[in-house]
């Protein structure tokens, strides 16, 4: 059994290590309450730049076009978003399993764009190609931050290194729900959009371009592509801060029934040895008399 000593010096340690975990859950609230309503503003782009691509591309037809057609040498690039820190829960790990566990994301045909240093980590010790993108992107997300991971990677996918284009993020749900979410970006899939549009009721007018059509498309993927980004970064900065503050919280809580149970340990421990004391008192008294 452990000593009053042994079990005094632990209780101090735990209830230090509590009040770090107890600031750590405040700082996260904070961020998290800035980083929700940004992820919020930003939602409203996203969805509309979603939808309205998505009708461009249901009335585009059979368009040649270097986004569109599907391509067979190079590799599957995956941009994936994780956070500089740990200390979030399975919040690293579980956008990393998308891909890890995922027969499709072989370390020989897959290059990752990461973005954070905790994604860096684990692709690298994983034995993927990894193309390391900055952590302060997701410290503190700009459109411009996003237009201009969206330029280097289309380049490969226009030179022909990459072939598929994916983003890895965690999408936000509230503050104790966080997604990790897996969506293809390029080649955009036209056939499948079509067939959504064939479902729809009635009658579809045929979408004209001015200028011409690859013209456009070549403005609005990239445009859209962006969007997506961005709006992946605003949502995982969000999921980032919430999984610290639940993770955080998990953790005071359980030092708090550490240093409870500890607390019953020791009383034990002192009861015990004034039982003892006594014990001895009384022996030593009886063997006088």
């Amino acid at each position: 059994m452990a000593s009053m000593r042994d079990i005094k010096r632990r209780k101090s340690s735990i209830q230090g290590t509590q009040q770090i975990t107890k600031a750590m859950k405040l700082v996260s609230t904070v961020k998290l309450q800035r980083a929700r309503a940004g992820a919020e503003r930003s939602k409203d782009y996203f969805m509309c730049m979603y939808d309205t691509v998505n009708s461009i591309l249901q009335r585009v037809g059979h368009v040649e076009h270097r986004y569109l057609n599907p391509r067979s040498e190079g590799k599957k690039a995956v941009i994936v978003i994780t956070s500089n820190r740990g200390l979030a829960g399975g919040y690293n790990s579980n956008v990393a399993k998308l891909i890890t566990r995922n027969p499709e994301f072989s370390t020989e045909d897959t290059l990752v764009y990461t973005l954070g240093n905790k994604g860096r980590d684990i692709f690298l010790r994983q034995g993927y190609e990894v193309r390391d993108c900055g952590g302060e992107i997701v410290e503190n997300p700009a459109y411009a931050d996003a237009m201009t991971l969206s330029a280097r990677v289309l380049q490969a996918y226009e030179d022909g290194e990459v072939n598929q284009i994916f983003l890895a993020y965690t999408a936000f749900k509230n503050t104790v729900s966080h997604i990790p979410t897996l969506l293809k970006l390029l080649p955009v899939d036209v056939t499948t959009v079509q067939g959504d549009e064939e479902k729809e009721e009635g009658p579809s007018a045929v979408m004209n371009f001015e200028p011409e059509d690859v013209e456009a498309l070549n403005l609005i993927i990239p445009k859209y592509m962006t969007s997506l980004i961005y709006g992946a970064l605003m949502e995982a900065v969000a999921s980032e801060n919430g999984a610290r503050m639940q993770a955080m919280d998990n953790a005071t809580s359980n030092a708090e029934e550490m240093i409870s149970d500890l607390s019953l340990k020791y009383n034990r421990a002192r009861q015990g040895s004034i039982t003892q004391e006594l014990t001895e008192i009384i022996a030593g008294a009886e063997a006088i008399g």
